[in-house]
């Protein structure tokens, strides 16, 4: 049988959350007294199901991280962070392990290009029922330049990126929450210097665990009409870079 590539997105729904944050003018995220379909709390951070799930046959989670709509992963205190970051591979690997879903995807949105609609942050776990997002990936992707490395951590950029973008890789072998949660503010400020908008994307791969941030832009017509991707001169540069954080 042919395996199913394509997610669907189903039109009605989405019309209905435009209608919804049309009519309403506070953060829906911030009215915690209205949130609904609450899965599980820890302290401000709160996993429940998306009100508007746009995308058939798939199950989607919201991870809501802080309760203030000012903060962001660059201004969270460590302890926070870690905590955050700990409760959503939890919780991502759980739903994986429990084997309702051909694959769970665990990933985050921030800012205006990134895919986004709500500027509170937050993440997104989503079961496809499906889809397994394992059969579009390659190793080459989480391959590139040394950035920084501890223990059988390591940081690097990628030099064949997933899309046409810069692609920072945090990989940890065996899983280290701490690693990611602690070197994510330092490579979003400095990613943010030149690009404000942003994707992590999470993977359970060959018993990796790997965070992948990568910058936004408007998507090149080359990869949209004809699946190439590209890459940057300035790859190296940024490496080096980044590497000076760590000196």
């Amino acid at each position: 049988m042919k395996e199913e590539k394509h997610l669907t997105f189903v039109v009605e729904t989405i019309k209905e959350k435009i209608k919804y944050r049309e009519n309403s003018s506070s953060c829906p995220f911030c009215n915690r007294e209205e949130l609904t379909n609450i899965i599980v709390e820890d302290g401000p951070i709160i996993l429940l199901e998306n009100k508007f799930p746009s995308l058939a046959d798939t199950y989607q989670l919201l991870l809501i991280e802080t309760d203030k709509c000012s903060e962001n992963m660059t201004t969270y205190d460590n302890a926070h962070l870690r905590r955050l970051i700990s409760f959503g591979i939890n919780h991502w690997l759980e739903m994986d392990a429990g084997g309702d879903y051909k694959s769970v995807v665990f990933f985050k949105n921030h800012g205006f290009l990134s895919g986004g609609s709500v500027e509170h942050e937050h993440m997104q776990i989503v079961g496809l029922k499906n889809v397994d997002y394992r059969e579009n990936i390659k190793d080459e992707i989480f391959e590139g330049i040394e950035i920084y490395r501890e223990d059988d951590c390591l940081i690097n950029i990628s030099t064949l990126p997933n899309a046409c973008s810069t692609e920072i890789n945090i990989i940890t072998k065996p899983r280290n929450d701490n690693f990611i949660a602690d070197n994510l503010p330092g490579i979003i400020k400095y990613m943010q210097k030149q690009c404000s908008s942003y994707n992590l994307f999470f993977y359970n791969w060959k018993n990796s665990i790997i965070c992948k941030l990568v910058s936004r832009w408007v998507t090149s017509p080359f990869l949209v009409g004809y699946s190439i991707p590209h890459n940057s001169d300035r790859i190296p540069v940024i490496a080096e870079e980044l590497r000076q954080y760590y000196e």
